[in-house]
């Protein structure tokens, strides 16, 4: 392999075969489960933002529909099960340039309990909000805080 700017972008080729490596992003995905005015959340274990609050998420496995890697990181990272509803936005992380999609997720059953890549969940209210790890997605889903009965 070597390096060759191909449509003004550096990227790796294949001197044999002239294959074009395409160092792709992963996909990862986030759910935003509001219920009795309240948003669900997972205080991380793992960086970035180690020991502060974010929206539960992961990554997408090979071949997974988006909303089943949503509804699964809801249910191993908080416990709960959820029904996932529309795509709310699509941003770039900044940390390692995944595409992140965050849906909207219907609360159906469970408590809050903390799981997988989590030390802690549960469902806080706009006015006592804990520490926010900053992701783009938790100010999305804040902005979209639903009116007061309208989950």
């Amino acid at each position: 392999m070597v390096t060759k700017t191909v449509s003004g972008i550096d990227r790796r080729v294949c001197v044999a075969c002239r294959r074009i490596h395409y160092n792709d992003p992963k996909i990862a995905v986030g759910v935003a489960v509001f219920r009795d005015d309240a948003l669900l959340l997972v205080r991380r274990l793992m960086e970035p933002g180690r020991g502060k609050w974010a929206l539960p998420g992961g990554w997408v496995d090979a071949g997974q529909d988006p909303r089943d890697a949503a509804a699964r990181e809801a249910l191993e990272e908080a416990g709960i099960v959820v029904e996932v509803a529309g795509i709310v936005d699509a941003v770039l992380t900044e940390s390692d340039g995944a595409i992140f999609l965050l849906f909207d997720a219907i609360w159906v059953s469970g408590e809050p309990v903390a799981g997988d890549d989590a030390d802690a969940a549960g469902f806080f209210r706009r006015d006592d909000l804990p520490p926010m790890a900053g992701f783009a997605s938790d100010a999305l889903a804040i902005a979209r805080w639903p009116a007061p009965g309208a989950q």
